[in-house]
């Protein structure tokens, strides 16, 4: 398959829960060529939550009822309530009878053949040779791409039925025997798929020996995305979301005020993943950096918009190009006799990465380490309890804050940090500390949670509005009221 002949296209799941809107515009592509495409889906918004566990609020789903289950009811009536949140996203969908018979059909396999393996898995470990937690990872990835096979094979019907070629390509493993890598999985699916001619619907999970849950949780179907992009040789890569990236939230910032992005870099993007922006997931936008291939992220609900253009270009001109907050921790190790001793830094780097710790910016000085990190108050209480018996001398305190960044392709010679303090002290903001580095990509201000939307405003208003009259490269006024930022 040569290069430049086809895109390799995402939809996440808010969209998919939208799907039958998307059809004309996107699926069928507005009336112009259907094939020489390839789209992979998320599973409909809230069903990956209820197999798993709430992305937010971490509310158990079928895995973490079976975790902790002392009997069956939990978990199977967990799944009864999946199989229900199912058939109701494909009828909002499918509309010919036929069809949602089909995809009834299609739950009812599915969901009963998870709840018989997990039945058998739990009888078997009621003996006491087997370990039920030496198969939870396994238990993870099966219940995962339950979600992603759903919706394939629903919009595969719908296309199906609007007259095209559509084929359900699964790439979950279903019943499947073999043990394979993820791009050997990939590999196998395309072997005799003629993209002129057929509309590939691919599943957002892969099962495969890499066990892409442990590897990478829930930014599993973007990897998907991107080794099949890379694969194949697209010769792009596009993320349709129901939104623009844009230079701040429209919510904080006023719609009149924001603008879409319309170019940016994979260095940027890896900066708003640091930030807990879902541009892309920073292996997967790796993998498209490294094959070469350009990714584009659009409005799916403006298909005419080219969206915003991710590549390996460097900026014309110096420019902020988005503003964007996160609520972390501050983790403060400070201990005294810590000057002109080796291998705190490493010991608490270390524990932080045992318990799975994202790390979103760090300061030190003499006698103190501060990370500020992403996590639950839970989580770091167990840090923090271990870095406690590590260092039975120091002080470990934690606090609430916001890391609010601006970030850019090059801030070089815009005195932005200067002139970002200057509007935060109008703001009336307090600030907690301040850094930026030497690559001039990002500068980040840590303040209180309670400062973090006056913060982005100031800031937005100081360094991107103030300097739209000498921006030479296109950042389109959003102008839509369903557009937001990713955040």
């Amino acid at each position: 398959m040569s290069k430049d002949t086809h895109t390799v296209e995402k939809i996440g799941g808010t969209s998919m829960t939208r799907s039958a809107d998307l059809l004309q515009p996107l699926l069928l592509n507005n009336g112009g060529e259907l094939y020489g495409r390839v789209f992979v889906v998320s599973a409909y918004a809230g069903i990956t939550d209820m197999l798993l566990e709430h992305k937010k609020s971490g509310e158990p789903g079928v895995y973490g009822h079976f975790a902790n289950a002392e009997n069956a009811h939990g978990w199977s009536d967990a799944l009864n309530h999946v199989a229900e949140a199912m058939n109701e996203a494909h009828r909002k969908v499918l509309s010919a009878p036929g069809d949602i018979q089909a995809a009834d059909d299609f739950v009812r396999e599915r969901i009963e053949g998870a709840r018989s393996c997990l039945i058998d898995l739990q009888r078997l470990c009621s003996y006491g040779h087997f370990r039920l937690s030496q198969h939870m990872g396994i238990i993870r990835e099966l219940l995962s791409g339950l979600g992603e096979s759903h919706s394939a094979h629903v919009t595969t019907l719908l296309l199906r039925t609007a007259g095209v070629n559509a084929r359900f390509v699964d790439l979950s493993g279903w019943r499947d025997e073999c043990e394979v890598t993820l791009d050997e999985r990939i590999s196998q699916a395309f072997l005799d798929i003629d993209l002129t001619s057929e509309l590939p619907i691919v599943t957002g999970y892969a099962q495969c020996s890499e066990c892409l849950m442990s590897l990478y949780d829930r930014g599993y179907s973007e990897v998907t995305f991107s080794r099949l992009a890379a694969l194949t040789g697209a010769a792009e890569a596009i993320i349709h979301k129901e939104f623009h990236l844009s230079s701040a939230d429209p919510k904080l910032v006023g719609l009149e005020n924001v603008k879409k992005l319309g170019h940016t870099n994979y260095d940027v993007a890896d900066q708003l993943s640091n930030m807990g922006m879902e541009a892309i997931h920073p292996s997967a936008a790796k993998t498209l950096r490294q094959a070469g291939i350009p990714l584009r992220v659009t409005n799916a609900f403006e298909p005419a918009d080219p969206g915003t253009l991710i590549d390996d270009a460097p900026a014309q001109s110096s420019q902020v190009e988005i503003v964007t907050a996160l609520d972390v921790f501050a983790l403060e190790v400070f201990e005294q006799d810590m000057v002109g001793v080796k291998g705190y830094d490493a010991t608490i780097l270390q524990t932080l990465t045992r318990h799975n710790v994202s790390i979103v910016a760090k300061t030190s000085n003499a006698n103190s380490i501060t990370h500020f990190v992403e996590a639950s108050p839970k989580l770091l209480k167990r840090v923090e309890n271990d870095l406690v018996s590590e260092y039975p001398n120091a002080s470990v305190a934690i606090q609430g804050l916001s890391v609010v960044s601006a970030i850019g392709r090059d801030l070089s010679g815009l005195n932005a940090l200067g002139r970002g303090l200057a509007a935060l002290e109008r703001a009336g903001v307090e600030l907690i500390a301040v850094q930026q580095g030497p690559r001039n990509v990002d500068i980040q201000f840590v303040t209180t949670r309670e400062d973090a939307d006056t913060a982005v405003r100031a800031l937005h208003e100081a360094l991107i509005e103030q300097d739209n009259e000498s921006a030479p490269e296109s950042q389109d006024k959003v102008v839509k009221g369903g557009s937001r930022l990713a955040a």
